[in-house]
């Protein structure tokens, strides 16, 4: 059996609503007998628990939609805000408690107060601590189980629903029984006809006409290539979910269209170095072998002026050598790595031939992948020397290194300098894009490109502490390409 939508409940509970109002309203006319005014206040009773028991569904949802705030969010900004909406939820429940009569309807007061407490418990217990630890996959579990228990929730204040207002329809078929009342309730419904019929329009209009109009645009808006478009729709409602859906769709989208732009701009440079570069690095390397030959047989200011025509001659030699790692793939298979040792040794490596500028290099963790050593090697040293030359002399650089219960593995490395330029974070892993004024701009584009064939991830960023964050994620077993 389908079950109906949140939007299809909504609007049956409207109508529902309505017409109970308009028998209340006929009992009402019919004040001068006995027997229908005590019916009346039975109406009026069951009437109150009605909205109780609604209200009460909605104040679940309200708790509910702090508890997703607060996993959105990623903090407990919303705590004070929960706490309110969950004493609100206790307090009706207590007043529809009052106004329960049957064992089973008590029943399930006891059903949703038992479900109000574990639902609070998880979040504060679970959900939050959870957040706060950046814990994902505990918070999506968590999550789950928070909505089981609003699930229960609402369908116990259903139940309740159903039970109030069939017994205010038992008081009505006795309210019909009067011969006169009957002319009296035709008229009253005929009057209020307009009413209602305007009342269900805007009911119509706010819970579907208008979501789907903003789904409709914001469709649009990404058909048409604007990927930056949110739609604005936040209703706990299929619609809502739906806006929720497609803004994750255009985030996705957006950053695997960036991450293909930069992978297209890898792939052209490698292209045009692979053919170019033994035509460059043979004259190089005849430029490289007469000046070494004739720096032997010079002197004074000639010596100084060859010296300066190899160091430049050395630093052209490094970019094509950049360049050819950007097209070299992986043609050795993997193999057993550990990753304290290679992080170690580059930084030793550094070390002694004087590019740490002075910095000091700690190297936490343990953790083994398959991996080419050689190539994970070129990029910890190109991370740590950077890091170095950020950090300064009494600076630090630290790596550390986690072994994921999967078998991947996470290398941090961050060091005390100042941090990412915001107007280079966008470009940081661009080919030839650098803030040294003696850099290549190759280094951090060869860097991703081995992490990347690897079928790992480089992440950059800048931490509230300080200083830079360079993030490495590699899976347990490597692509086929590897």
């Amino acid at each position: 059996m389908h079950t109906p939508s949140g939007t299809a409940r909504r609007l049956v509970l409207a109508f529902t609503g309505l017409l109970s109002i308009f028998a209340v309203s006929s009992y009402f006319a019919l004040g001068s007998l006995r027997d229908i005014q005590g019916g009346l206040t039975e109406i009026r009773e069951r009437e109150e628990g009605v909205r109780l028991a609604l209200t009460l569904a909605s104040a679940v949802r309200d708790q509910y939609a702090h508890q997703a705030h607060t996993i959105i969010l990623g903090n407990d900004s919303h705590l004070q805000f929960y706490g309110e909406a969950e004493r609100r939820v206790v307090a009706l429940t207590a007043e529809v408690k009052r106004r329960v009569r049957e064992p089973d309807e008590l029943a399930w007061v006891a059903e949703i107060e038992r479900a109000t407490a574990e639902l609070d418990r998880i979040f504060r217990q679970r959900i939050v601590p959870a957040v706060l630890r950046r814990q994902a996959a505990d918070v999506m579990e968590e999550h789950g189980k928070a909505q089981v228990q609003v699930t229960l929730i609402q369908e116990r204040t259903d139940r309740l629903v159903d039970r109030f207002e069939t017994s205010i329809g038992d008081i009505q078929n006795q309210v019909r029984e009067v011969q006169r009342a009957t002319f009296r309730w035709t008229v009253f419904f005929l009057a209020g006809a307009p009413l209602l019929a305007g009342g269900i329009g805007l009911a119509i209009y706010r819970s579907v006409a208008r979501p789907m109009a903003r789904l409709s645009e914001g469709a649009a808006r990404l058909a048409a290539g604007d990927l930056d478009a949110r739609i604005e729709v936040h209703s706990p409602d299929e619609f809502g979910a739906l806006a929720r859906q497609v803004n994750a769709m255009a985030r996705s989208i957006k950053d695997h269209q960036e991450r293909l732009v930069q992978s297209e701009k890898l792939a052209g440079i490698g292209r045009l170095a692979a053919g170019v570069a033994h035509e460059i690095n043979n004259p190089l390397a005849v430029i490289l072998g007469y000046v070494k030959l004739l720096r032997r047989k010079a002197d004074g200011e000639v010596a100084e002026d060859l010296r300066i025509i190899e160091d430049e001659s050395m630093r052209a030699q490094e970019i094509v050598e950049g360049l050819l790692d950007l097209s070299r793939p992986l043609a050795t298979p993997p193999e057993p790595v550990d990753l304290k040792e290679l992080c170690q040794e580059a930084a030793a490596r550094l070390a002694e031939t004087g590019r740490l500028a002075g910095a000091t290099v700690e190297v936490s963790g343990l953790a083994r992948v398959m991996a080419h050593p050689q190539k994970l090697r070129q990029v910890m040293l190109n991370l740590i020397k950077n890091g170095a030359e950020a950090s300064g002399p009494a600076g630090t650089v630290e790596v550390r290194l986690a072994q994921a219960p999967a078998g991947g593995v996470e290398i941090v490395v961050s060091d005390s300098g100042p941090g990412l330029p915001a107007e280079a974070s966008q470009r940081l892993f661009e080919p030839f894009f650098t803030t040294k004024p003696a850099g290549t701009g190759l280094g951090l584009a060869v860097s991703l490109g081995i992490v990347q064939a690897h079928g790992g991830t480089l992440e950059a960023d800048s931490p509230v502490a300080g200083g830079a964050r360079f993030t490495i994620r590699l899976p347990a077993v490597p692509p086929g390409k590897v």
